[in-house]
């Protein structure tokens, strides 16, 4: 049993570490970027590349919000949380949610305000353009790196900011092609193009909302992981039937309540080894971090009871 702890104690550190050290990366490029096209946004006349910049800080928010889960996901269970502190990765998929939806409805609030004076939009030097195509491919390799580290260690915190990444990569977008309908004469495109974008982000967010809410609320696994868990546990000698599984989230680790049928006339300690061998084979095979095992007694039909 401490073996089956102690990997598991790895692959959580693992998944911390891989965490921690992409918020890094990405806290670093984005300070770079939004500071930048700041910069010469000012300079260059364009609005939309500082109001891209300013959206760049947006997921200086999130990943300060993702290392500070990080953090305070991996402290060990106390008095007041028996099951340690994991449900930390839900409340930042939950925040992260709500500032894509925030920054969504920013954008589209921006747009509407620029269609309804579109005649006060200026016109922007070129430099501003180079400078917002050098963003896109900056924060799509960003999105890409991040979403990479994050299916790898499986963490869906660690997705939900991934996405983040990449919704500032469509704002950068949208600025460019702005600037591209500018340069035109098309000083339409960029506010429609902005709103489009905007429905997009406000979309994903409210999506990840929805999934940490609902993880915050104990919903169950999906339906092919519940089965997975229920075939490992009825694949255990002495298990002669399973009911009343329930299972529920901490984090992006499992909790398993379930209850096992087993022979009535076993003695308590081979009841109690059985029990033991089910805890021992789901949690080296599935990412659970607790299971709650109760032992039903069964008579078959054909057995001949004891007296």
């Amino acid at each position: 049993m401490k073996n089956i702890n102690t990997e598991n104690d790895n692959k959580y550190h693992e998944r911390s570490r891989a965490a921690r050290n992409s918020t890094l990366v990405s806290v670093v490029l984005n300070l770079f970027l939004s500071c930048f096209q700041i910069i010469i946004g000012i300079f260059s006349g364009s609005q939309g590349l500082i109001a891209d910049g300013m959206h760049s800080f947006s997921d200086l928010i999130a990943d300060f919000v993702v290392l500070v889960a990080n953090k305070k996901s991996r402290k060990p269970s106390d008095s007041d949380h028996h099951y340690g502190h994991w449900r930390y990765e839900n409340g930042a998929s939950l925040i992260i949610g709500a500032i894509l939806c925030l920054v969504g409805a920013g954008m589209l609030w921006s747009a509407m305000g620029k269609l309804w004076h579109h005649e006060t939009i200026p016109e922007v030097h070129m430099v501003a353009l180079w400078v917002a195509l050098g963003a896109i491919a900056i924060k799509e390799l960003l999105f890409r790196y991040m979403l990479k580290v994050a299916k790898r260690v499986q963490s869906s915190m660690l997705i939900a900011n991934a996405w983040h990444a990449r919704s500032d990569a469509a704002s950068s977008v949208v600025v460019a092609a702005g600037i591209i309908g500018n340069l035109a004469g098309l000083t339409w495109f960029d506010p429609v193009a902005a709103m489009i974008v905007g429905v997009m982000i406000a979309l994903m967010g409210y999506r990840f909302t929805a999934e940490a809410l609902n993880d915050l609320m104990d919903r169950s696994v999906d339906s092919t992981t519940e089965q997975e868990i229920k075939n490992t546990i009825l694949a255990v000698p002495g298990v002669d039937g399973l009911h009343d599984v329930k299972t529920r989230k901490a984090g992006d680790l499992i909790l398993v309540d379930a209850h096992l049928e087993v022979n009535a006339w076993l003695s308590v300690k081979q009841g109690h080894d059985i029990a033991v061998a089910v805890r021992e084979q789901v949690m080296k095979n599935h990412d659970v971090l607790n299971i709650m095992l109760h032992i039903d007694p069964i008579i078959s039909q054909h057995e001949p009871q004891q007296v």
